[in-house]
């Protein structure tokens, strides 16, 4: 469900409307137990970076170097979830570019699985205003 369907749910708290990333049981705002599951836009903006030089799990170390994203989802109360970059591994990362969800799919894996990635938007804005063209 959800990323098998190319959708992104993030959970939201019924009773208080509060947003939360990771799962949990819990709501952390009123300590409800009633969240729900709410599709949301899969775009955001980079809030933090790491270039990957050095993979820590043997199955990534072809793959290496290799961007991975801290994003900022606007659309769900901020929000943030951990993804790669894809392209150029080596590109110039600026914190705040708009970024937008790529679903990706294994279903050749045993167990299959699927993953979402980022990708720049063509033309994305930073905060700070500045177009990366």
């Amino acid at each position: 469900m959800g990323l098998r369907e190319n959708r992104l749910l993030v959970q939201r708290c019924a009773g208080c409307r509060s947003w939360q990333f990771g799962p949990e049981w819990i709501c952390h705002n009123c300590h409800s137990f009633d969240l729900t599951w709410t599709d949301v836009e899969p775009t955001g903006r980079i809030y933090s970076w790491e270039r990957v030089w050095h993979p820590s799990h043997p199955a990534l170390k072809q793959h290496g170097p290799y961007l991975a994203l801290l994003v900022e989802l606007p659309h769900a109360g901020g929000v943030r979830m951990v993804g790669n970059l894809q392209g150029d591994p080596r590109q110039t990362v600026i914190i705040g570019t708009e970024v937008g969800g790529v679903f990706e799919h294994h279903p050749e894996s045993d167990p299959s699985f699927s993953l979402l990635q980022w990708r720049l938007k063509q033309g994305a804005d930073r905060v700070d205003g500045h177009s990366t063209g």
